[in-house]
């Protein structure tokens, strides 16, 4: 056989220097080069502020958003070593900025703990910035040094005496590398927010000059002031509950307290770090917490001899807790550090929260009562939910239960390619199963609006038969029993009418799939359709608009006679408008639906404000966004 493939030998080996390498793959050091990536860098240039706050050496921070879409990060630690590394014969300021897996973070003893382990983060920063300038105040006087994607334009120069210390790092996304140049200000504050609160007294203050956002934060309570932050708008049982100890060179604080409602939240860090996906720390604090109130309600008589012991989701049931760990050698699971594996972590962990969260319990019997007595009731929920789960659940080849009568499922059975909408009425559903493509299509009708599952126990849950119908239709389970691969289609649609009911029945959806399947919005599995609010015929030809800004723009471009059709329910489109506007891949617009791991208390908190049993902080929400509605059905 002829050998066509070109000739291939040492010639062909690339050597990147430097920085080139990460210029050549970004997303290799920062996972992408969307919004994400871009907030990436940020957050790395604040995470070693916030190393010189975990080593007790800075207590001020300033974040700043310019109008040229620049970041400008100052800190009053103890500034990068601007002294000559005598193996490179440079200062430590260009070491830094210029070398990977440069930096005082790999056991040399300047940091106790750090975030930035992997010593990448500030000489990436740099790369992918078409501007970098660093200030240095250290030794009494000022330092600087610019850099152009990541290479010196200049040698660092001494400059002015001064009586400060600390650093500023100013820098410009490159424009070439991110499809975005803009910070969203939400985010980053939530964020700001978040480290504040997990280093306690540390003043951190924010502006987005553009956008004119200001926030400045400092919490001397810590994680305290955390705990009743995420808990404001609940109804707390009892005072928050501190916990703090420290053994083997780690320093575990952990701050708890029950609501009287049914979601769990608790948080987990590890050296400012928010591991999202938990690890040892987590799995310690779980089992403390199961151990010791199981130990004190045997011991106190609320569980008898031969009655089942409490589970993880009974103690769980209502909590909001943070566990904060600072350790000296993290090992996270990938540079995104969403996870902690470090295996000594588990144990010390369970030690220092179960020794204090016991004696909490024995010197607060009445508060250790009213969290008792909240488990048993949440245990006595779940044994009442058995039966009804058994029924949602989904069984294995040779038990096959039936989907839901009323699902007109789609021919297709790779969940990949397809998707099912979550139709609002009958009628709508009606109209949607004549005009999809039954192909890879499913429609699964609702009739009138599901339960607030904000307010109520799983087994009502389970018991009301539009949910059962929706998670017998999604086939992977809810809760602890939620299996995203056994998912049957891989783009969930909720389609309801552009009107306020239809607006209620989305956020009942929403609020029942934050709630029990968080994994298929975390994964971007679930999406909302986008019905015209108007039809507008023109002779023979129809157009469709959104919204009253589209329709306004369009008829100020037409001197033409227009017949005007709003459409106040999916009803009131036939199946081929059904098809043409909101179902058709090629024509329609959804919105995917995500939760970013910086909006995770935020969305939270607005979950229990719109969805929760208090009315008042309903109408403050109401009241202060009122001017913000777009489209107000009257």
């Amino acid at each position: 056989m002829e050998n066509n493939a070109p000739k291939y030998d040492s010639n062909d080996i690339q050597v990147l220097e430097g920085l080139e390498g990460v210029r050549k793959r970004p997303s290799m050091y920062i996972g992408s080069t969307d919004f994400h990536g871009l907030h990436h860098l940020l957050y790395e240039v604040v995470d070693n502020a916030i190393d010189e706050a975990m080593a007790g050496a800075c207590h001020n921070i300033d974040v700043r958003i310019g109008t040229d879409h620049s970041v400008t990060v100052i800190d009053d630690g103890r500034g990068i070593p601007v002294d000559i590394v005598p193996k490179l014969n440079l200062p430590g300021l260009e070491v830094v900025l210029t070398r990977l897996h440069a930096g005082a973070k790999f056991g040399s003893g300047a940091y106790r703990a750090s975030g930035g382990l992997h010593g990448v983060g500030v000489s990436v920063v740099n790369a992918l910035s078409e501007r970098l300038d660093a200030t240095v105040w250290s030794g009494g006087r000022t330092y600087r040094q610019s850099f152009a994607r990541g290479r010196p334009t200049g040698p660092m120069q001494a400059g002015e005496e001064t009586d400060k210390s600390g650093t500023e790092i100013s820098f410009l996304p490159d424009r070439h590398v991110f499809e975005t140049p803009r910070f969203d200000a939400d985010v980053i504050m939530v964020r700001l927010q978040e480290l504040a609160f997990l280093n306690r007294g540390t003043r951190i203050t924010f502006t987005d000059e553009e956008g004119g956002k200001n926030a400045d934060y400092k919490y001397d309570g810590g994680i305290v002031s955390f705990i009743q932050y995420l808990n404001e708008q609940k109804e707390p049982l009892h005072d928050p509950i501190f916990i703090t100890g420290a053994a083997d060179k780690t320093i575990v604080e952990t701050a708890i307290q029950y609501n009287a409602g049914f979601a769990e939240q608790v948080l987990t860090f590890a050296n400012s770090i928010n591991t999202t996906e938990g690890g040892t720390h987590l799995s310690g604090f779980r089992s403390a917490l199961t151990r010791s109130l199981n130990d004190w309600a045997r011991k106190n008589g609320v569980l008898k001899n031969g009655d089942d012991p409490l589970g993880g989701e009974d103690v769980r049931e209502g909590l909001v807790a943070i566990v904060s760990i600072r350790l000296v050698d993290p090992q996270f699971e990938g540079q995104t550090k969403t996870k902690l594996g470090n295996s000594q972590i588990k144990g010390i962990t369970e030690t220092i929260v179960g020794t204090d969260l016991s004696a909490y319990l024995e010197n607060h019997p009445t508060e250790a009562r009213r969290i008792i007595n909240k488990a048993i009731l949440a245990m006595r929920a779940r044994e009442a939910a058995r039966n009804a789960r058994e029924l949602t659940r989904r069984k294995s080849a040779l038990e096959m239960s039936p989907l839901p009568g009323k699902l007109a499922d789609c021919t297709e059975r790779d969940p990949a390619k397809s998707e099912v909408y979550l139709v609002e009425c009958d009628s709508a559903g009606g109209s949607a199963k004549q005009g999809r493509d039954r192909g890879f299509q499913a429609i699964l009708p609702l009739r009138g609006k599901i339960l607030n599952v904000e307010k109520t126990h799983l087994h009502r849950i389970l018991a009301n038969a539009e949910i059962r119908a929706i998670i017998t239709t999604a086939g992977c389970g809810i809760g602890d029993e939620f299996d995203a691969s056994r998912l049957r289609y891989h783009k969930v649609i909720i389609m309801t009418d552009a009107d306020v009911d239809g607006s209620h029945i989305r956020t009942l959806l929403l609020t029942f799939f934050y709630r029990y399947m968080r994994k298929l919005i975390e994964d971007g599995y679930v999406y909302i359709a986008q019905p015209p609010l108007y039809g507008v015929r023109i002779g023979k030809e129809i157009k469709y608009f959104h919204n009253d800004h589209e329709l306004t723009a369009f008829q100020q471009t037409s001197p033409k006679n227009l017949e005007i059709q709003r459409f106040k329910g999916l009803g009131e489109m036939n199946a081929e408008q059904l098809w043409d506007t909101t179902m058709n891949p090629n024509g329609r617009a959804i919105l995917r639906v995500t939760l970013e791991e910086a909006q995770r208390a935020a969305a939270e908190e607005m979950f229990t404000v719109l969805m929760g049993d208090k009315v008042e902080p309903r109408k403050a929400f109401i009241e202060t966004h009122a001017l913000e509605v777009r489209n107000l059905d009257i």
